[in-house]
């Protein structure tokens, strides 16, 4: 027990934020809330470091300490604080503020537990308590927009999860286990085991926006405020693309598990842009982008099992995507949501269109920067794991991806229709923060992506 408790001291730690940041909500006392809230979450990045190479678990196997939990907590922590400066730049001074650092809190936590997921029941207890917060965060404003989107979140939310509950129900009847590490048992019940995979793969493909589980994602997006958006397109869909990761490498091979998902990538990573090229609003459209991007995360999931590169890309361009998606919508807080806002930003202000294109064009994954080593590592690892048709279709759809993102970049260097300089929101300390933290992160992986794939192991 105290070994196990020891191990656990990072979710601790998380935990112990929660508490004491919704006593200072209690008290309305919100910059105590986010003090405590950073206070925390960098402590237990701090208290991670030692785990790093740890391959073990805890509470009878319910919960691994291992490179991808431990790496998990060393990305979302770190962008959890992120996030939580953006919504500060956003919502100081609104009602109940220091409620939203709170939930940011919890389903950060959420997430960290998916991440390391070694039991259905932490499964279906991880993506409870991640929608649970996650639909207060987005409706946050009270107006109906916001309302009507967080109620379609709910509802599918409800819908995917009961399904997911249920089809996990075959799998213990099958297995007579809970555990993760116990599915090898399904390979004489084959049936059974595809039961409980497509559960899963609605469960989870909601709670990481895959296509056909996407379709409360823009709306939710768009209705949140920004620094929501920008808060859910990054921690909670990390997380589900890693419990994807978990769960996958104990199914047995007789589902053919990696077509199934291979199939789905298609479907998320070309519906996504797609429906992207259509979008004027730069919030829906990074909503789809975020779609198509957790199809590039699934090119990793299929490889799991299948080449050592798999736990590698996975884990790299999670901490890509963090920074670029974090960067693009600390711009979109900047400048306005709309496409319109954006005319003139590329002569008015010069470094923050420079800082925009190179989000933008590490989402693409142009070299050297984050996005191109992360997707570089997803595209050999799928290739190993003998995908090549998957990665001729993600390559195909990156090319896609720069249609979609020119539709910002070209009007930023366009005459604007505006007199004088752009009106942009005030650069809060905060927000100027984020963007040059997420800045040199995105820059600093594709440079620096051998030193760091050498820490993963």
């Amino acid at each position: 027990m105290e070994r196990d408790l020891t191990l656990l001291i990072p979710e601790i730690i998380i935990l112990l934020t929660v508490v004491f940041a919704l006593v200072a909500e209690m008290l309305r006392l919100p910059r105590i809330a986010l003090t405590v809230c950073i206070f925390g979450l960098l402590l237990a990045t701090v208290q991670t470091l030692p785990m790093l190479g740890a391959d073990t678990s805890v509470f009878g196997g319910t919960f691994r300490i291992d490179t991808l939990s431990v790496w998990a907590k060393l990305i979302l922590l770190p962008a959890t604080v992120l996030s939580l400066l953006l919504a500060r730049a956003e919502l100081a001074g609104t009602d109940r503020e220091g409620t939203v650092y709170v939930l940011v809190c919890l389903v950060s936590l959420a997430s960290v537990l998916l991440a390391g997921v070694g039991d259905t029941m932490v499964l279906v207890l991880g993506i409870l308590l991640s929608g649970l917060g996650s639909f207060a965060l987005v409706a946050y404003p009270r107006n109906d927009f916001a309302t009507e989107a967080a109620m379609k979140f709910f509802v599918f939310a409800s819908v995917t999860t009961s399904v997911m509950i249920f089809g996990l129900s075959y799998w213990f009847g099958g297995s007579g286990s809970t555990l993760l590490s116990e599915l090898s048992r399904l390979e004489s019940s084959p049936s059974v085991a595809v039961i409980g995979l497509m559960a899963v793969i609605i469960g989870l493909g909601y709670k990481a926006s895959l296509v056909p589980f996407h379709f409360w994602a823009p709306d939710a997006y768009e209705g949140a405020p920004v620094s929501i958006a920008a808060y859910l397109s990054v921690v909670p869909k990390i997380g589900a693309i890693l419990a994807f990761a978990q769960v996958v490498r104990d199914i047995p091979m007789i589902t053919n598990w990696p077509l199934i998902i291979a199939v789905v990538a298609v479907l998320t990573m070309t519906y996504g842009y797609l429906a992207a090229l259509v979008q004027r609003n730069v919030v829906r459209l990074l909503a789809y982008s975020s779609v198509a991007q957790a199809g590039y995360f699934l090119l990793g999931v299929v490889a799991v099992g299948a080449s050592p590169l798999a736990l590698q890309s996975l884990i790299v361009f999670s901490a890509a995507y963090a920074a670029m998606n974090l960067g693009a919508f600390a711009m979109v807080m900047l400048i306005g949501r709309t496409i319109e806002t954006f005319k003139g930003v590329g002569r008015e202000k010069p470094l923050l269109a420079v800082a925009m294109v190179i989000f933008l064009l590490s989402l693409v994954g142009i070299p050297p920067l984050a996005g191109f080593v992360g997707k570089f590592l997803l595209f050999g690892a799928a290739i190993e794991a003998g995908f090549l048709w998957l990665t001729v279709v993600a390559i195909l759809n990156s090319v896609l991806s720069l249609a979609v993102y020119l539709r910002i970049m070209v009007p930023m260097y366009q005459q604007s229709s505006r007199n004088g300089e752009l009106s942009t929101t005030e650069s809060t300390p905060f927000i100027t923060t984020v963007w040059i933290i997420a800045l040199l992160f995105t820059i600093g992986i594709g440079v620096s992506a051998q030193l760091l794939l050498g820490n993963i192991n």
